[in-house]
């Protein structure tokens, strides 16, 4: 974006999808300051003092959320570079993600809370995708 005047504004599309990234970036540095602010001591003794990794955790959905959602991130403008300036890469990336995050979740996978899932991941995305790809004319990846 350019400010060359307070009544001309100049958008490149080829990077403006990126602000929402940006701001969401600078917030969680903010936010782990933060935390490192007011709880880094305890951090530190913690992990020199103690067992650094959290007792009980369940491991197959921490890394399971992990690598969902580095695949889903690293898939997105791959999927978009082949209906460019549509949004269709976050939106066609979205309802898998949905779906296989909130299987990883689910305590029971009977026949209901899968077809809920599915309910979930097909409209969630759908509704997000219209409101900032059509109604707000967001750039979307």
């Amino acid at each position: 974006m350019s400010f060359d005047s307070p009544f001309h504004v100049t958008i490149d599309f080829d990077t403006s999808h990126m602000i929402f990234p940006t701001i969401i970036a600078i917030i969680l540095g903010i936010l782990f300051t933060a935390i490192l602010i007011t709880r880094g001591r305890t951090m530190l003794a913690t992990i020199t003092n103690g067992p650094w990794w959290p007792a009980g955790i369940d491991h197959m959905r921490f890394f399971g959320t992990l690598v969902l959602t580095v695949i889903y991130f690293t898939a997105m403008p791959s999927v978009g570079d082949f209906f460019p300036n549509t949004g269709l890469g976050f939106y066609l990336c979205s309802i898998p993600y949905l779906f296989a995050l909130s299987t990883l979740f689910l305590h029971e996978r009977t026949r209901r809370t899968l077809l809920i899932a599915g309910a979930n991941a097909l409209i969630a995305p759908t509704i997000v995708w219209y409101i900032l790809s059509e109604l707000f004319n967001i750039s979307l990846p």
